[in-house]
């Protein structure tokens, strides 16, 4: 006989699951007490919920596994709604594990009760509320199923304490056949051909890769694809490290901050063949402008993604990486010298400036030091500015490599999701570039990081600003800073809108804050300091190191596209 709570722990166990994020509580103490003496499970205690769901969150994007979190009733589980609506917006496979009143109590207001089933519905996958002890075990592997599976996505297991403590003699299934969920995954034959044929046939092809090919594993076989076709490639937010950004072919983001290449090819291609996307509306700007020449082929394993947004000429439901690999046998070199020709002139026109800025440092070269330094990093972002000067500016090479909240866009998120990378990842660097505003979402977390000797490197573009908020002001609202200074006193003037030499100079302190956690905290203000800097925080080996990099304060990102505006209307900063 096993409780329920045994049972969780066998399964956890039966799925390979080694760590997983938490806080206790009063009706999940049955199943963290069971973990206690579990030597395969290593719990990571986060100091908040939705710093435990992101840790799954990066966890998970970094290895390809599946993240566990695990959390108590009530404000325990209403506090991972967050993180679990981010992963879900980036289709990241995460269990949750939420604690729930017994069910005698349930529907009665008892304390810490919350309808979380709910509350997720919305924002997850697939949820599940355990009434039955008997149906722990297959309601257990159908959500580890459900969130790896298709279209992968976080999923909620509510488990009522006295699931928890009933006892059976059951076993975890092996295996599990779900009559009403068989995702396709191989894709259509006669599709694949037809994409084949516009490929051969175009003048002016385009690959748009998004977060799909990461998903799938696919970042392999699409750059065999790549090089034999020779056709260049523009890439999502979540796309960028399919191609390595030093590639010929890789012309870098599109969107309203993509670069001034990879908009012009979109808007000029006659062929737009997307693999795994949203084709959200941050990547396309105004639809009614977005490729207007391009016949558009679609590759995604929800077919619900496909045609949302675009008219797609060509449709193809299934793993992206097998689909590609399909396709690499029929698609010919691509004879389209006059198009790379094209596509050079816009590249040379408008290369991106890292040195863009005023006196203090800037932002881009920041960036582009931290790539010199630690080439091979695990990028994770908060964001805002600190997240498109990161996809901007970072040499990106591998698969998985930047770890960053694309559709639900949410501060915060980087730091814990970089202390899951971490623990996915124990022998590569990983770094968390934030701002100054968003890396406080989280700051507690520091106190997870310098426990678990994780040696994290946080950035921080400290500019004293909410900036993303505030280039916005700056450009549309005839600067008027509402609310995004974060050096602002009470005896500041009202209408103040620009930094002064009685303003703050940082606040709070992110060197003697992190000494506070324990961490190492360097503050940067100089040129020269930049590297030296970033080399004395690669020497750090069990401890977290902020590195407080001074930025000019009104630095913005180029290249923007205005809100709703087609995205060959951009502005380029000076030349604006």
């Amino acid at each position: 006989m096993k409780s329920g709570a045994a049972m969780v722990v066998e399964a956890l166990k039966a799925e390979n699951i080694e760590i997983i994020f938490g806080y206790p509580g009063g009706v999940v103490i049955p199943l963290f007490d069971i973990l206690f003496a579990e030597p395969d499970i290593h719990v990571v205690l986060t100091r908040h919920e939705q710093a435990a769901v992101h840790a799954a969150d990066g966890y998970a994007r970094s290895t390809g596994k599946t993240g566990v979190c695990l959390v108590t009733s009530g404000p325990g589980a209403t506090n991972t709604v967050t993180g679990l609506a981010n992963a879900n917006f980036d289709s990241v496979p995460i269990v949750c594990l939420t604690g729930q009143v017994p069910r005698s109590m349930i529907g009665n207001d008892a304390f810490q009760e919350a309808d979380i089933v709910g509350i997720t519905r919305p924002v997850t996958k697939h949820n599940y509320i355990v009434t039955d002890r008997s149906a722990l075990p297959r309601t257990l592997k159908e959500a580890f199923h459900i969130a790896s599976t298709g279209r992968p996505g976080p999923v909620v297991v509510d488990l009522p304490k006295d699931i928890l403590t009933e006892k059976l003699d059951d076993q975890y299934p092996e295996s599990i056949q779900m009559r009403s969920y068989n995702p396709v995954i191989k894709g259509h034959q006669g599709q694949i051909r037809r994409a084949a044929e516009l490929l051969n046939e175009a003048k002016k092809p385009l690959f748009y890769i998004g977060g799909g090919i990461h998903i799938a594993d696919a970042s392999e076989v699409f750059r065999k694809l790549s090089k034999k076709t020779g056709i260049p490639s523009v890439s999502s937010l979540m796309g960028i490290g399919g191609l390595p950004a030093d590639n010929p072919l890789n012309l870098g983001m599109l969107g309203m901050h993509g670069t001034y290449v990879a908009n012009m090819a979109v808007s000029n291609c006659d062929v737009l063949f997307g693999i795994g996307t949203r084709f959200d509306d941050r990547a396309t700007g105004d639809l009614a402008t977005f490729a207007p020449h391009a016949k558009i082929v679609h590759i995604d394993i929800d077919p619900s993604a496909i045609a949302r947004n675009v008219t797609v000429e060509v449709p193809i439901v299934g793993d992206a990486r097998q689909v590609i690999e399909e396709l690499i046998g029929p698609c010919r070199a691509a004879s389209i010298a006059p198009w790379l020709e094209e596509i050079d002139g816009w590249r040379n026109a408008h290369p991106l400036n890292p040195d863009a800025g005023g006196n203090k440092l800037s932002p881009g070269m920041v960036i582009q030091a931290v790539s010199e330094v630690f080439p091979d990093a695990i990028i994770a972002t908060e964001v805002g500015q600190n997240q498109m000067w990161a996809a901007l500016f970072y040499n990106y090479r591998h698969q998985r490599s930047l770890i960053t909240s694309g559709g639900l866009g949410t501060m915060g998120f980087g730091f814990p999701a970089a202390i899951g990378a971490k623990l996915g990842n124990p022998g590569k660097t990983v770094i968390d570039i934030a701002g100054d505003g968003s890396i406080q979402m989280n700051i507690q977390e520091l106190a997870t990081a310098a426990q678990e000797g994780l040696a994290i490197i946080i950035v921080i573009l400290n500019n004293g600003y909410l900036g993303m908020v505030r280039q916005w002001q700056e450009l549309f609202f005839n600067k008027r800073y509402s609310s995004t200074c974060l050096r602002k006193r009470a005896e500041c003037p009202p209408a103040c809108n620009n930094p002064g030499d009685t303003c703050l100079a940082y606040i709070p302190d992110f060197v003697k804050l992190a000494e506070a956690y324990d961490a190492v905290g360097i503050r940067v203000t100089k040129k020269e300091e930049v590297i030296p800097a970033l080399k004395k925080a690669a020497e750090s080996k069990n401890r977290p190191v902020i590195l407080d990099f001074i930025i000019e304060e009104e630095a913005n990102v180029w290249p923007m596209v205005p809100a709703g505006a087609a995205i060959s209307n951009m502005l380029l900063g000076d030349e604006t």
